[in-house]
């Protein structure tokens, strides 16, 4: 080992319950920011979990003390993390990706079906279907 100094490993886990509470509370005091409860809220959430895993990482992890290239390797696990989450997020989000369709519930299915044969009906019979006009030819006059 070489002769670097270890900080205190008291006052750093300190810091981290501090912000952990601080994420906790941060919800519930939120909706006094009105508009900006959300955006607050997420800058907030995602900030502090950057920063306490920044803590995390440098200093229980040891990557602070290791040589340079230990932090080139976690910021390309990090790339492919992204790489790999953005490549998959848009079939996950979507019912319909390019090569799957996600399974639904039967209640969703239904649901699904029966908008579909609305939509397809209204248009085979015109705006008037369903209000209790009959479209057809055969009207007695």
């Amino acid at each position: 080992m070489a002769g670097h100094k270890h900080p205190s490993y008291l006052k750093i886990y300190i810091t981290l319950v501090v912000l952990f509470i601080v994420s906790v509370v941060g919800p519930e005091v939120a909706p006094a920011f009105g508009v900006f409860a959300k955006p607050v809220v997420l800058l907030t959430a995602f900030g502090i979990a950057i920063w306490k895993a920044y803590l995390v990482c440098a200093y229980f992890m040891h990557l602070k003390f290791e040589k340079i290239y230990a932090p080139y390797i976690l910021l390309a696990c990090l790339s492919l993390l992204f790489v790999f989450f953005f490549g998959t997020a848009t079939d996950a989000m979507f019912a319909n990706g390019h090569n799957w369709v996600k399974p639904v519930s039967e209640e969703e299915a239904t649901k699904e079906a029966m908008a579909r044969s609305y939509v397809l009906n209204k248009d085979k019979h015109g705006d008037d279907y369903g209000n209790g006009h009959d479209s057809g030819d055969d009207h007695d006059h």
